[in-house]
């Protein structure tokens, strides 16, 4: 199979829409006029094809501020196109039995862990991880992968016997179609895996639109999904902005979108999919808390919080954000230890090693609001105990970078509460009581994830039982499930009644008939004695 990637700059000599002035010896330009050196454009019917509309977006290397390449933002014709190809050659894929479905997804695991280290430098190149993180974000998208191994027991459907007279009932679980993936730029490999794994093995054909500012990982995803045996058009990557988005969202052949991203464009999308009579499962943002009782241990509460709070540079929709020490006395032990841990931390690119502790945040607009966030939180009176404002790397001065950044006596009104900063600022808000910090996380609009640290069982179980928060941790920072449990949030964190991966996702891409048949007396035919295997 030849590398998609090598040929990324071979169709920048062929992309089509192009004006005199965008070309520069058949090489990509960006709006300054400086030369990118390849184009980026879809994944249609098996092979990479040229954007038609004439629009690009950067597609930068946060590291360095640099543009890497442009992505083609798509016309709702391509869509539509891509789509119509999808609904072409879904029938057969959803007739191929779920056994050998599986056996693609199979395939894939294994060449998905033959180029781990490939897909993780693409993760890293346009995401800013470091290496470490951004090859676990390509494993926690291959467990959900590693699951989907199991499909053909988890479709199975039910079967009643004499439900009456002669009379059987059997229900069967039967693939959607074509089912839409719109996924972030936070977790480029993840995400995208956690959408196509169980929508394909369910025998649906899915279109992935990843976000444009990381495109590279979805397409190199779909090569290899295609060389594990995925018939041509099962899987299509468009890529696209708001334009392409509404375009899945209108178009009449989509039977599901799912969607992860922020919570204002995720209701927009549950919304106007819910309109259109698609179905929905729409995650959005965050504000995880984590609460730490007096008996805790305090260092490895504190370890915990710089992981979680800290870790892809404050990132993900998992992320505890914000700290809630119980008692002054615990405030103050929770500080000084996690102080001297939060300035060790190491900021850097992620070609510096694997010893960097986080890399830059996604653009230099995600930079300045997470400053101007930190700026209303000290004019608010928070009080600034690690300023992360105004970092530079040597050798890396254009990079967007964020140091760590703590602050202590953050109150409830205050913007850097109310709003998901998504970057690597931690806020302590203190509590007298164990009530007080329950009824802090209750109150909040969101709820992804939180977590509790304590020694006391009473307690613990108390707080898992009463919180309203979908993904609940015990001495456990960020409570992601594993891929055979389901992921999911509650209140503003999530639209839509199925979770992501594990059974919730399979439920999603299906949809259950059920038959009840009765047969009468006839003419029986001999019966085979021989044995035939499944080939």
């Amino acid at each position: 199979m030849q590398n998609a990637f090598a040929d990324l700059v071979v169709l920048s000599t062929k992309m089509q829409g192009y004006s005199a002035r965008e070309r520069t010896g058949g090489r990509a330009v960006t709006e300054t006029g400086k030369e990118t050196g390849k184009e980026i454009g879809h994944w249609i019917n098996g092979k990479l094809v040229a954007g038609k509309s004439g629009r690009f977006a950067d597609v930068l290397n946060p590291a360095t501020g640099e543009v890497q390449a442009r992505v083609a933002l798509a016309t709702q014709a391509e869509l539509d196109h891509a789509v119509a190809e999808a609904a072409k050659a879904q029938p057969a894929w959803a007739a191929t039995n779920p056994q050998r479905r599986a056996r693609v997804i199979m395939k894939f695991a294994d060449l998905i862990n033959q180029h781990m280290d490939e897909l993780a430098d693409l993760v890293s190149r346009e995401h800013g991880k470091t290496l470490p993180d951004a090859r676990g974000d390509v494993q926690r998208g291959l467990e959900v992968v590693e699951v989907c191994m199991g499909a053909p027991a988890m479709l199975k459907g039910e079967f009643t016997d004499n439900a009456g007279p002669g009379i059987d009932l059997h229900s069967m679980r039967q693939p959607l179609g074509v089912v839409a993936g719109i996924t972030p730029f936070n977790f480029p490999a993840m995400i995208p895996l956690w959408k196509m794994a169980p929508a394909l093995v369910a025998g649906n054909a899915m279109v992935l639109k990843p976000s444009e500012r990381c495109p590279s990982t979805s397409i190199r995803l779909a090569e290899l999904m295609q060389e594990a045996g995925l018939p041509d058009g099962v899987l299509q990557v468009v890529n696209g902005d708001k334009g392409c988005v509404d375009a899945i969202l209108d178009n009449d052949t989509v039977q599901a979108v799912g969607f992860v991203g922020s919570t204002p464009i995720a209701q927009y999308i549950y919304g106007r999919a819910c309109t259109n009579g698609k179905r929905a499962q729409c995650f959005g943002g965050a504000k995880n808390h984590m609460i730490i009782m007096p008996d805790a241990d305090m260092d490895k509460a504190a370890d915990a919080l710089v992981g979680a709070g800290f870790g892809a540079a404050g990132e993900r929709c998992m992320a505890i954000s914000v700290a809630v020490p119980v008692g002054e006395g615990t405030a103050e032990a929770l500080i000084e230890r996690l102080v001297p841990k939060i300035e060790k931390l190491k900021v850097g690119p992620y070609t510096a090693g694997d010893d960097v502790d986080f890399g830059p945040v996604i653009t230099a607009q995600a930079r300045d609001r997470i400053v101007g966030l930190i700026d209303s939180g000290e004019a608010a009176g928070a009080t600034l105990v690690v300023d992360g404002r105004g970092l530079k790397i040597q050798g890396y001065e254009n990079g967007f970078y964020v140091g760590p950044t703590l602050f202590d006596n953050v109150t409830p009104e205050m913007e850097i509460y109310k709003q998901e900063i998504f970057g690597p600022v931690l806020s302590v808000v203190r509590r007298k009581n164990y009530d007080d910090a329950l009824q802090l996380v209750m109150d909040n609009e969101y709820g992804n994830g939180t977590a509790i640290f304590t020694a006391d069982g009473d307690t613990a179980r108390d707080f898992a039982s009463r919180v309203n928060v979908g993904m609940v941790g015990i001495n456990f920072p960020i409570p992601v499930p594993l891929s055979y449990y389901s992921f999911g949030g509650w209140k503003k964190s999530a639209f839509g009644d199925l979770n992501q991966y594990g059974p919730d996702a399979l439920r999603f891409y299906t949809k259950t008939k059920t038959v009840t048949s009765r047969w009468f007396s006839g003419i029986k035919d001999g019966a085979a004695l021989n044995f035939k295997p499944l080939d």
